[in-house]
């Protein structure tokens, strides 16, 4: 393999791409040649010639050079930063300071800067850099930078410089309930899990079993057509709900609804067919539900119902409106915009302007929706903390969106085309994975200050006590995959995990929110030491956790600031896991990268060593049964320093069968499990509330983390 030339190894490293990287086992392992170029490309840099590349290298260059000042500023509170100015060498220059509480700020120090001037071939740049003060409050600020006539501005983000525990955490730790919605339904829901359900399993969580919080599966949009996408984790938006979460009776304007019997009688159909569908059908329930919501929308509203309305609409602008048209040309013309006359391709065409004006109530139907999730949603959240949680709900941000959907659509100015995110190949997951969406551009990200960024973070916290970060590591280097690649093929690209924490950081601290990233898999060993100090939660999965030569690592040895639990929604629930379905399954499947028999024995020595480690601590017997075995892995996780524990719902069940086996689509059916008791038999959220092994197990729960004081906030 001929090496990348050095003028293509200065091209990546200048735009963030890495151009060799060290893999799960260690092993130091360059890209190719051809990676690095259709990254670069991505990245809107040609680079597949040497004389592309050369130029490429001289207009980065001169961009550099031509900016007057940074894209955007970040400081941290109670730290002095720095910052540079670009101008015709020579010249005077005037900052200030337009604080968020509309105060002005002027006289910033200059530091020394010794750096020769840029020839631009009509003038010689000068930079100078100039210092953030430390005493700067939090928030999101203005710099003006004034040089004669001429006026320059750029955002100012102060970020805390770590994320404080809520005062409500302080007195010791806290348990929660860790649930995939759409998969426990009950007698009243419709056909699949929905807010109302969540509130219900907060409450009995909450003050029967002392549980802080009930940790759910991002409740992203899926697009309102069929077949309706299953997985969570790849939405049509990150920044809006999935209406199949609506509990249509909790709707005000149900009461007034003519023909309510018609409602319900739809319920019961689709709960009968869900009774006989072995598998989740969303398409079946959401086809019912929306039948219903159409008969609610059009029940006149209230005067201080459509104020809240108006409201919700101006709080939410641009992307609210964008998101509902895009739902409302889906419905007309499929759910992949790729595929829609070129003149609908891009939300800001006068094409896309006049179908919204040609069709308002379509678009208004799917604003409405949008304002019931909101409305929904924070009654679940004031529900759980009245019933004594004191984080209440835990919402979770998936990695990326569907490439053909509504995201995709309205921020494709700042997302990569010609890649796709993934993870390159690990213990778990040896062929890699390719999650099929587009990444962030870093540098439309900046350019624009992160505000689709910062968007996303503040909605994704509105109506939360804390929030998942789905594979954090990605604030820091993604993995990119060229199109059409094996997702062996890729390789990372560096973001600004400055901006992207320090935004994160700020929403948390404006929120009283905790903030767990999810820092599993191959991650550079500073990432998570600059998340502690940051005030940002870890995760651990205790069958991940490994003492460096392949053992358990002792209890006393984990992470204070982290969520940790047994199980993720990745394996099978922890008895499935015990009996080796996850090795089976991946056999099934075609996914081992070694014989059957051998990873069997791998694992079973894995499993064997966790039950010595248990027995050492004095919590399993000689001969113990599974239900026994799980309650003593929980009872470890009570061992641990950890400050919020999380039990698996299903496992507090006994549950067997997986949510999501990593590297598959169709060949599993992933997210559309029902939850279901070790029998087999579906189970509802009613019978959770009398099931004995989950009683036993909310108490184990509770016993490990101690009592608290638990008010209703």
């Amino acid at each position: 393999m001929t090496p990348p030339s050095s003028a293509l190894l200065e091209l990546a490293h200048r735009y963030g791409v890495a151009a060799e990287f060290d893999d799960w086992t260690g092993r130091r392992t360059a890209v190719v040649e051809s990676t690095l170029v259709a990254v670069l490309e991505a990245l809107g840099v040609p680079a597949g010639t040497e004389q592309e590349r050369t130029a490429a290298l001289a207009a980065h260059d001169r961009q550099y050079w031509q900016r007057c000042l940074p894209p955007i500023v970040l400081g941290r509170a109670t730290v002095a930063s720095s910052f540079w100015v670009h101008v015709t060498h020579g010249d005077p220059v005037e900052l200030t300071l337009f604080l968020e509480d509309g105060t002005e700020r002027s006289g910033l120090r200059q530091l020394e800067n010794n750096r020769p001037p840029f020839d631009l071939g009509d003038r010689l740049v000068g930079e100078a850099t100039f210092e953030l003060p430390a005493d700067l409050p939090l928030g999101y600020h203005r710099l003006r930078l004034r040089v004669g006539e001429f006026q320059a501005q750029t955002a100012v983000v102060i970020s805390p410089a770590a994320v404080a525990l809520p005062s409500r955490l302080d007195r010791g730790r806290a348990w929660g309930l860790a649930v995939q919605l759409y998969s426990v339904r009950s007698q009243n829901s419709w056909g699949t899990g929905d807010l109302t359900d969540l509130a219900d399993l907060a409450v009995w969580s909450a003050s029967a079993h002392g549980a802080g919080f009930i940790l759910v599966n991002p409740l992203h949009a899926a697009a309102p057509t069929a077949p309706m996408e299953p997985s969570p984790y790849l939405p049509t938006s990150r920044r809006f709900g999935n209406p199949l979460y609506l509990r249509v009776e909790a709707i005000p304007e149900f009461a007034a609804v003519r023909h309510r019997g018609h409602i319900r009688r739809l319920r019961a159909a689709v709960n009968r067919r869900a009774d006989q569908h072995p598998t989740i059908d969303r398409d079946d329930a959401w086809q019912a539900k929306r039948s219903a919501l159409e008969q609610v929308y059009r029940v006149h509203r209230s005067a201080g119902r459509e104020l809240a309305y108006q409201a919700y609409r101006h709080r939410h602008g641009r992307s609210l409106e964008d998101f509902a048209i895009w739902c409302a040309l889906a419905e007309q013309h499929g759910s992949d915009w790729h595929a829609w006359p070129p003149g609908l391709q891009h939300p800001r065409s006068p094409q896309v302007a006049a179908f919204a004006a040609a069709h308002p109530q379509a678009v208004d139907f799917h604003r409405w929706l949008q304002w019931l999730l909101d409305d929904q949603l924070a009654a679940a959240q004031t529900t759980a903390r009245q019933a004594g949680m004191e984080l209440g709900i835990i919402g979770d941000l998936a990695v990326g969106v569907d490439p053909d959907g509504a995201d995709a659509w309205a921020l494709q100015d700042v997302l990569a085309l010609g890649v796709t995110a993934g993870a390159p190949p690990d213990e778990f997951n040896q062929l890699g994975q390719d999650w099929s969406q587009p990444p962030w551009r870093p540098d439309r990200l900046a350019e624009q200050a992160y505000a689709p960024f910062r968007d996303l973070v503040t909605m994704a916290l509105r109506h939360a006590g804390g929030l998942r970060i789905d594979h954090i590591i990605g604030m820091f280097r993604l993995w990119w995959i060229p199109r059409g690649a094996a997702p062996t093929a890729g390789t990372y690209v560096r973001y600004d995990h400055e901006a992207m924490i320090g935004i994160i950081a700020l929403e948390a601290h404006r929120a009283g929110a905790v903030v767990v990233g999810e820092d599993l898999g191959t991650v550079e060993p500073w990432v998570r030491d600059y998340l502690h100090d940051r005030g940002l939660f870890g995760t651990s999965i205790l069958w991940f956790e490994s003492d460096g030569s392949g053992g358990p690592l002792p209890a006393e040895r984990w992470r204070e600031y982290c969520l940790s639990s047994v199980t993720t929604h990745d394996l099978p629930p922890t008895p499935g896991y015990l009996s080796g379905e996850h090795v089976r399954l991946r056999d099934e499947l075609g996914l081992l990268t070694r014989p059957p028999a051998e990873e069997l024995a791998a694992d079973r020595a894995a499993q064997a060593a966790w039950l010595d480690e248990l027995r050492r601590v004095g919590l399993l017997g000689a001969d113990p049964d599974t239900d026994q075995i799980v309650t003593a892995l929980y009872r470890y996780l009570g061992r641990t320093p950890s400050r919020l524990l999380a039990l698996s719902l299903a496992d507090a069940v006994g549950d067997r069968r997986t949510q999501n086996q990593p590297g598959t689509t169709d060949e599993y059916p992933n997210w559309r499990i029902p939850l279901a008791g070790p029998d087999g038999r579906r189970l509802l959220v009613e019978d959770v509330f009398v099931d004995p092994r989950a009683a036993a197990l909310g108490d184990t729960m509770a016993a490990v983390t101690g009592p608290a004081d638990r008010s209703d906030g």
